[in-house]
């Protein structure tokens, strides 16, 4: 199992660690500040410094099946490292920051809109999030104008734990159809948004609102009877 200290900070940009395993479906560490893809966010990419200073980038992080996070290598990686290896793992900051800005953004239009989420994702320029709605409620400007509002209103975020039997009593944290958070570890991470949301949570998030920056809902489409996509992109212009 792969220590994984995102979960606790996600503003570590580095750590030093040591390789457990070297495999073709990637390398296993100890512990790792790579955030691993899941849930609609994209995994990590950075680098793995040998001691001898010899870099090896790192293009994706991604899950095993056994709870290693597995880094996934360039191909145009000229060193690798060997199990018991000692190495630095950094990720892409500021491609690590630009997930996080938008990860908690679409918290926020969660909040906004009235309606279970069916799906979402995101990269470090765009996100989305479906809901299921059978007509359309909600409007460009108003969302745009409601998410600034409180993207400006400084809100702090903080992380919590729960038990999954409180998880079990609560379910109405759970506002998301397709993916449910996973439980049997003994606890589930929340994410709390001050008064603004509560819901699990597995990312990556900014320690106050303000950090997003301004963002505009650039389409609303109608995706089936009962699904409306939200699309939202950081309106940098």
């Amino acid at each position: 199992m792969t220590e994984r200290l995102y979960e606790r900070d996600s503003y570590l940009k580095q750590t030093d660690a040591r390789v457990v395993a070297v495999r073709e479906d990637g390398v296993v560490l100890d512990r790792t500040v790579f955030y691993a893809r899941g849930g609609g966010q994209p995994g990590d990419q950075g680098e793995l410094v040998l001691a001898s200073g010899e870099l090896v980038p790192i293009v994706d992080t991604v899950k095993g099946n056994s709870g290693e996070i597995l880094h996934l290598p360039g191909p145009e990686a000229g060193y690798f490292p060997a199990p018991g290896d000692e190495v630095i793992a950094r990720i892409d900051w500021e491609r690590r920051h630009r997930h996080m800005r938008m990860h908690t953004c679409l918290h926020l239009l969660c909040a906004l809109v009235d309606a279970p989420v069916t799906g979402g994702n995101l990269n470090d320029q765009k996100g989305r999030l479906d809901f299921d709605l059978p007509e359309s409620t909600v409007d460009k400007e108003s969302l745009t104008n409601a998410l600034n509002e409180l993207i400006q209103s400084s809100v702090e975020t903080s992380l919590e734990w729960i038990t999954d039997a409180e998880l079990t009593a609560q379910p109405e944290l759970v506002k998301t159809m397709s993916v449910q958070p996973p439980t049997g570890a003994g606890s589930v991470r929340l994410l709390r948004i001050g008064r603004v949301d509560l819901q699990p949570c597995g990312g990556t998030h900014v320690a106050n609102t303000r950090e997003i920056g301004p963002v505009r809902v650039s389409k609303i489409e109608k995706k089936s009877r009962l699904n409306r996509r939200i699309n939202v992109v950081f309106d940098e212009s």
